[in-house]
């Protein structure tokens, strides 16, 4: 049986470590045994905060092996670092990846036997023994459970990168009372104490931890900053990208002029996004437009992502399109590639967040990306962590309702354009801070690269 158990992680011993720090520095070192291994139980390409986290650890001289589902492009820089390297993870079968509530309770205990199978063999067989495990959370089954027995196997350090919390996105499907609803929040709490430390994406998570899970390992708020591709645009690029642009070549001229804005909007088209808000706001909007608010411009509203309702609303907005509804809005969807995502954040007028948090306490990364573009935002803010992220009036503007949202969109639209070009300086100085300055200091020092 000693046999077929999964090999440990040998750390350097302390001379070894201090002339390993050095060459770090430049590059030079490959040694596995300060090698970070990042486990994502979702699709790599739509999750930005891990992908940054192998990029930083590259480029402070580690390996970096990240692991999860490959659905989408990756980072360019995951793909060209020979630093990092990619381990996917096999889809389950395509009957067990249902969105019935009836079926989910059938086939979620298939999925997750599918799921521990898989990672047990990739974490303790399909790579080598790391000094770190990283790991994402939510989804947090069997992820916490699997990564806690193979790091005491293997000899390495957990480290939880907490998002959210698994219980409040499974409560969305289930409602907060449901009994497996329970048993995931005590499972998430559970097999989270032994971990060597937490990250969390708020102050407020941070503090959640440690009064409602009572975790008292070192728990740090490292908070998501813009990537470094993330910039304003200037008008010559601004005006050059969207005439290049598919989707926004056909209005350049409106948009040049000022007789059309465009807004932004990146969505997972899931629950905890209630997209109707949006669609509700630009009706409205629209009706305005053509009726006592005839100054208002028109619209090119642009929704990024991908998600299981997507389909639902845009069979909405074709009917409210065959009504005559939004003769002043034109909505467009679209799955952008980084790099054209980050310019179409550059070129746009303002963006919308429609994040409503589960738990109350995490933050959509999407803002802080249009912050690194130059754009302001306007979003959802009945939840405790959003004043972490937007400062009303000086970055961004909070709703609470389709009628907030088209009230603020009148304001800012119907103006004389101050308040939006305040706006637009708030944002600009709020994306001033990036990535890589948050995550030296917290996640560098914790995994002795910086």
């Amino acid at each position: 049986m000693l046999l077929l158990l999964p090999s440990r992680y040998v750390p350097l011993p302390p001379a070894a470590a201090r002339e390993h720090l050095h060459k770090q520095a430049g590059r030079e070192n490959k040694d596995s045994r300060n090698a970070v291994q990042i486990l994502v139980l979702g699709d790599i390409g739509r999750s930005p905060r891990m992908q940054y986290h192998a990029i930083s650890i590259a480029k402070h001289g580690a390996k970096v092996t990240i692991i999860g589902y490959q659905e989408t492009d990756l980072h360019p820089e995951l793909t060209s670092d020979p630093l990092i390297s990619t381990q996917p993870l096999s889809a389950p079968p395509r009957p067990l990846q249902t969105s019935s509530n009836f079926l989910f309770l059938v086939f979620a205990p298939l999925k997750v036997m599918w799921q521990m199978c898989s990672l047990w063999l990739i974490l303790g067989y399909r790579t080598k023994p790391a000094r770190w495990l990283l790991v994402q959370n939510p989804p947090s089954i069997p992820t916490l459970a699997i990564a806690q027995i193979m790091c005491f196997l293997r000899n390495t350090q957990l480290v939880i990168d907490w998002h959210n919390f698994g219980h409040s996105i499974l409560a969305l499907k289930l409602g907060s009372v449901h009994p497996l609803v329970k048993v995931s929040m005590w499972y998430e709490s559970t097999f989270s104490h032994t971990a060597t430390a937490h990250f969390t994406v708020t102050n407020a998570m941070a503090r959640t931890l440690r009064q409602d899970y009572h975790i008292t390992s070192p728990i740090l708020p490292l908070h998501d900053r813009p990537a470094v591709y993330f910039q304003p645009l200037t008008n010559n690029e601004r005006l050059t990208f969207l005439g290049n642009l598919p989707l926004t070549a056909p209005h350049v001229n409106e948009l040049d002029k000022g007789s059309m804005k465009l807004v932004v909007s990146a969505t997972s088209w899931t629950p905890d996004e209630d997209f109707s808000l949006l669609v509700d706001a630009l009706v409205r909007y629209s009706e305005l437009a053509t009726s006592s608010h005839p100054h208002l411009p028109e619209l090119l509203a642009i929704v990024t992502g991908k998600g299981p309702q997507k389909e639902y609303y845009l069979s909405q907005i074709a009917r409210l399109e065959d009504e005559s509804k939004l003769e002043m809005v034109t909505i467009k969807t679209a799955w952008l590639s980084t790099e054209d995502y980050a310019s179409l954040l550059g070129a746009a007028d303002l963006g919308v967040s429609l994040h409503m948090s589960s738990s109350g306490v995490d933050l959509p990364m999407k803002v802080v990306d249009m912050f690194g573009a130059g754009l302001p935002v306007v979003g959802w803010d009945r939840y405790e962590a959003w004043p972490e992220l937007v400062t009303e009036g000086v970055n961004g503007r909070g709703f609470g309702s389709a009628e907030g949202l088209e009230a603020v969109l009148v304001e800012l639209f119907g103006g004389d354009g101050n308040e939006l070009r305040r706006l637009k300086e708030g944002a600009v100085k709020e994306g001033e801070r990036r990535w890589d300055e948050e995550w030296e200091p917290v996640a560098g020092r914790l995994l002795g690269l910086c």
